[in-house]
């Protein structure tokens, strides 16, 4: 079953602005006062943070693995008027090629947790190529506290015209967590049924701090919440900031 074919749709309509705009809102802080102009959105999905900083006058290219999702960012109009519409390319994080190099690089929404290990290593190894020197990394992930509280549970989430079911199950292992979700979509008096799995890893903070390192990235600062907090260490989500030194 593919990921994002008919959740792609759904997915906007289930997923607060709010958190958007608070992610944009935390890149012009971090980036307007270092000067960098040029942002890779990673995992880019529908193109909302993407578009959110080409408002704020930033070059932005998306990048997503789901050609439904970036089918919808592309179609994508805001009320402002922007200077540079977003560049969307059909990649995998793992095999990234870019034109050039970029001055930061984000990843929102746990998209990084789609990753096995060994892809994540190359997508962060990637990353790090087309970064420049000086460049910031930013990304949030999913804790391994967080996939044990969802383990076993159930979630709907609905709209008038949709309505998804999905169940979360943590892996025996514990090194990664199926979800399988069950979409219903209103087409005139009739509903039609699609199915998709997901499969997100889970990663420790020790694990990602040392592949980030690896990847020829500085040892990041960790933290929580938006804005960007210091982490007490019981957070189901956290935020990881490397690189930027050399513009401090």
């Amino acid at each position: 079953m593919s990921s994002y074919v008919s959740l792609a749709g759904f997915y906007d309509r289930v997923m607060p602005e709010e958190d958007y705009r608070l992610w944009a809102d935390c890149c012009d802080d971090l980036f307007r006062p270092r000067g960098i102009g040029t942002v890779l959105d990673l995992a880019c999905g529908t193109g909302r943070v993407s578009w959110l900083l080409a408002e704020r006058g930033y070059e932005v290219i998306g990048v997503d693995l789901s050609c439904d999702m970036l089918a919808i960012a592309a179609a994508r109009e805001t009320e402002q008027a922007v200077r540079f519409r977003p560049l969307f390319l059909n990649q995998a994080l793992q095999e990234l090629d870019l034109y050039g190099t970029v001055q930061a690089a984000i990843c929102s929404m746990d998209g990084l947790n789609y990753l096995p290990e060994q892809e994540l290593k190359e997508a962060l190894r990637r990353i790090r190529l087309f970064l420049e020197p000086g460049g910031i990394l930013l990304f949030d992930l999913n804790t391994p506290g967080k996939f044990k509280k969802m383990d076993g549970e159930v979630y709907t989430e609905e709209t008038d015209d949709a309505f998804c079911v999905w169940r979360a199950e943590l892996e025996e292992d514990g090194k990664s967590c199926v979800f399988g979700m069950d979409i219903f979509l209103r087409e005139g008096k009739h509903w039609r049924r699609e199915k998709e799995e997901h499969v997100e890893y889970v990663y420790s903070e020790e694990k990602i701090c040392g592949m980030l390192e690896e990847a020829g990235f500085p040892r990041p600062k960790v933290f929580c919440g938006l804005p960007l907090r210091p982490a007490a260490g019981t957070e189901d989500r956290l935020f990881f900031l490397s690189g930027g030194q050399d513009r401090d």
